[in-house]
């Protein structure tokens, strides 16, 4: 019988480079390492150089001796970075302001919207399933929540519910713009 690691297309993690990364971070030598977590030079070699697959236990010692959490050696550091660039973001445009979504829809979880007002235009009163957290960057808004208004200019915050009903007004001759980061539930039908 195979086990679950060796069947067709699986293979144990390689943590190799991850270890070694980690204890030259640390600028220990494998000696070091060896008498710190009590495991065999050799084996520790066999290790960074992936000919080796290493228990929990023997990953949990490697990671007291780095003080780094076992986690951090199962990182997959292939993918690169999400990079969205100004000039590909699209911009959904209403009267008097506009909004684009900053992280090009990279999670499900979490959107990221930069929204520009005129003077005098609100976002009209809305609501969406989870947390809004809100940074004025340019000019002042009038923040209304149920019986709750708030003025705020830049580098002010607010957070509030995004589920309770909101309006967003920008105040003031300028236009005025704002970060905002939306932390919704999987499966929202808003989102």
């Amino acid at each position: 019988m195979e086990s679950p690691t060796e069947g067709p297309g699986r293979r144990p993690p390689a943590v190799g480079r991850q270890v070694r990364r980690w204890r030259t971070e640390r600028g220990l030598t494998l000696a070091r390492v060896a008498d710190a977590t009590g495991l065999n030079v050799g084996y520790l070699s066999q290790i960074e150089n992936d000919k080796a697959s290493p228990s929990l236990s023997c990953l949990s010692s490697l990671a007291a001796a780095f003080d780094v959490p076992i986690a951090w050696f199962l990182v997959d550091e292939s993918r690169p970075p999400e990079v969205t660039r100004a000039a590909e973001r699209r911009w959904r445009e209403n009267d008097g302001g506009r909004a684009s979504r900053v992280d090009a829809r990279g999670s499900s979880d979490v959107s990221i919207v930069e929204v520009e007002a005129q003077p005098g235009k609100s976002t009209g009163v809305h609501s969406h399933a989870g947390d809004e957290h809100h940074l004025i960057t340019r000019g002042r808004f009038r923040m209304t929540q149920g019986p709750h208004t708030v003025e705020l200019g830049p580098g002010d915050y607010l957070r509030w519910d995004g589920l309770l009903p909101h309006d967003a007004e920008a105040i003031g001759d300028e236009v005025s713009s704002m970060l905002v980061v939306r932390l919704t539930r999987h499966g929202d039908p808003h989102d």
